[in-house]
């Protein structure tokens, strides 16, 4: 099963590459705050064709010094999350420009999206502040382009490499949460489908509420951003704002699929290639225009 997969995903790799060169229009965007974000980030480009006058916002998980999640192929290959979150989201965003949509990104390179200082890195790593303000300029981000949507693509890891599946969060307590969970229903529909397609079988671990997921680990007795981080009970990226931990929340209806385990080798192996990342693509591209009447 799995050398059929190689030769599959080999075999279809040229077209989608030919494609990505046709669609790839990365030398067109424009900058929303040079000053606030890394190079690189938080840019908007126009539509390619048509003008529907909505905004889409797509977030490339992690970034820069951040890798996210880490996993392998089913050959071994070391394989990280942020490596691969990016060229979904830019084939997401040729897609939708396609169709007549302005997409603002969160990155188009491999950096993180927030402009760093020297408290937000400790080494080579992002300190918790860091991490917890690289997460938080995306939602700046989104809320600059005044975007209709938002949508996150991060990729799963778990502790086993029979960890497998797809899913797809949002945020239950926002204004929006009902808007949120029918894009959310989209997206994760749109995406497991299209996986299914090619032959993948992905299980559908369905859509979640993002409390069930929560952000990331803190220590309430360590005080500061650590205790608010372990208090928090959201996904940072859709979740509302706390007073002194958090200011600056999204305004739009907003989710954030993982399509796929970065740690079982076989759905990594779909993850790392240049098919399995456009299948992604698509789908959200599908989902997206299904959710804003296209």
């Amino acid at each position: 099963m799995i050398l059929l997969l190689v030769l599959v995903l080999a075999a279809a790799a040229v077209a989608v590459v030919a494609e990505r060169a046709i669609t790839d229009r990365r030398d067109a965007g424009q900058p929303l705050d040079a000053a606030y974000f890394a190079a690189g980030s938080c840019e908007s480009f126009a539509p390619t064709a048509g003008n529907r006058h909505l905004t889409v916002f797509l977030d490339a998980g992690h970034g820069g010094i951040d890798p996210g999640g880490v996993g392998s192929t089913s050959s071994g290959t070391a394989i990280a999350e942020s490596t691969l979150t990016l060229p979904v989201e830019l084939d997401a965003m040729a897609l939708l420009r396609s169709d007549g949509y302005r997409v603002v990104v969160s990155r188009t390179t491999q950096t993180t999206v927030l402009r760093l200082t020297p408290a937000d890195v400790d080494g080579r790593l992002l300190t918790l502040i860091g991490a917890h303000d690289d997460v938080a300029a995306r939602d700046v981000c989104a809320n600059l382009a005044r975007a209709n949507v938002l949508v996150g693509i991060y990729f799963d890891a778990g502790g086993s490499p029979s960890d497998a599946g797809s899913l797809t969060a949002y945020d239950a307590d926002r204004p929006f949460s009902q808007q949120s969970l029918q894009l959310a229903d989209l997206v994760q529909h749109d995406v497991v489908a299209d996986l299914d397609a090619q032959g993948w079988q992905i299980p559908d671990d369905g859509v979640q509420d993002d409390t069930q997921l929560g952000s990331y680990v803190g220590s309430p007795s360590s005080g500061g951003i650590a205790a608010g981080a372990a208090a928090y009970d959201h996904l940072l990226l859709l979740g509302p704002a706390a007073p002194g931990f958090f200011t600056t929340p999204s305004q739009m209806p907003g989710t954030v699929i993982e399509p796929l385990y970065l740690t079982d080798p076989f759905e990594g192996t779909i993850a790392a290639s240049a098919l399995g990342q456009h299948v992604i693509a698509r789908g959200i591209a599908s989902a997206v225009e299904q959710d804003l009447g296209g």
